[in-house]
């Protein structure tokens, strides 16, 4: 009985942020190790979370990753995956690998889980959704280096999406984009994910991945930060708290808290039910970025 009670409870505890949320949009990016664990609870643990969404009438939207997945592809075809500031250096070869992985590999992968789960999912190519210009990295020496065929978004097409979610479907869209001369662009999952909270004024997002948050100590799961003000991540960033891979999803929630959106989370995909944790509790998991 005690555990029945329980139970009871944590649903009462959900009801409000339930109510609050009914029809608003949330963007999650769902990336991380945990998509390629060979535990299929761990893989499907956050698509549960995104089929539970959708059944208490919130819309999620979902831009995924898959780093790992491209990385092994580029191997198993004689290609040495290279990067340059933690962006993959991307040449012809290297985008046809990327697309075929991201589009026709993951993308139906996902769709199809969510739909086991008894979800409605559709899969979108991210050169439908997306365009983007040409992105130049500066080198060390301030001149501009070339990663080949990776784009920054510039802009959003909503119609495919704002269309999924009037018929009650979750849209799950891959990180490339179409570029100016018409070729196929790698971009930031990250950032993809934040251009799309924006272009659809959502409520929330949220970025998973393997890592417990944003931590004051890398290499200490215990440090993570669990509230962060846009006007702290400067001097994150001076104190080289905020490094790395960490720079664009950081980035990216500011600009999206900045244009309008509520809230940005930073969750770890390992943790069972992080995405409902974080929005159906009180306290949470992960780090909350907020204005």
């Amino acid at each position: 009985m005690e555990d029945v009670i329980a139970k009871a409870a944590t649903l009462l505890e959900a009801l409000p942020y339930i109510q609050r949320f009914r029809n608003e949009t949330f963007v999650i990016k769902y990336g991380g190790s945990f998509m390629d664990s060979p535990d299929p609870e761990v893989r499907s643990s956050v698509a549960r979370d995104i089929v539970f969404l959708e059944a208490v009438g919130i819309n999620p939207v979902v831009i995924h990753g898959g780093g790992k997945a491209i990385s092994r592809a580029m191997q198993e075809t004689g290609l040495e995956p290279e990067f340059v500031q933690g962006m993959r250096v991307t040449s012809e070869r290297v985008i046809e690998v990327v697309d075929s992985v991201l589009t026709r590999q993951i993308n139906p992968e996902i769709v199809e889980t969510l739909a086991s789960l008894g979800g409605k999912a559709q899969g979108l190519a991210g050169t439908d959704i997306f365009s983007c210009r040409k992105l130049w990295l500066n080198g060390d020496d301030g001149e501009p280096v070339d990663t080949g065929f990776v784009g920054e978004v510039t802009s959003v097409s909503t119609d495919p999406l704002l269309e999924c979610i009037r018929n009650h479907v979750t849209p799950v869209v891959s990180p490339t984009a179409r570029g100016p001369d018409g070729a196929t662009y790698n971009c930031n999952a990250d950032v993809a994910a934040a251009r799309v909270a924006i272009a659809l004024n959502a409520r929330r997002l949220v970025f998973m991945s393997d890592v417990a948050g944003l931590m004051s100590d890398p290499s200490d799961s215990s440090t993570v930060i669990p509230h962060l003000q846009v006007n702290e991540v400067e001097e994150l960033k001076r104190k080289g708290i905020i490094e790395k891979g960490m720079i664009p999803k950081v980035d990216s929630a500011v600009t999206a808290i900045q244009t309008g959106v509520d809230k940005v989370s930073l969750v770890d995909g390992r943790v069972p039910h992080a995405v409902m944790l974080e929005i159906f509790t009180d306290r949470g998991v992960g780090t909350e970025v907020v204005l």
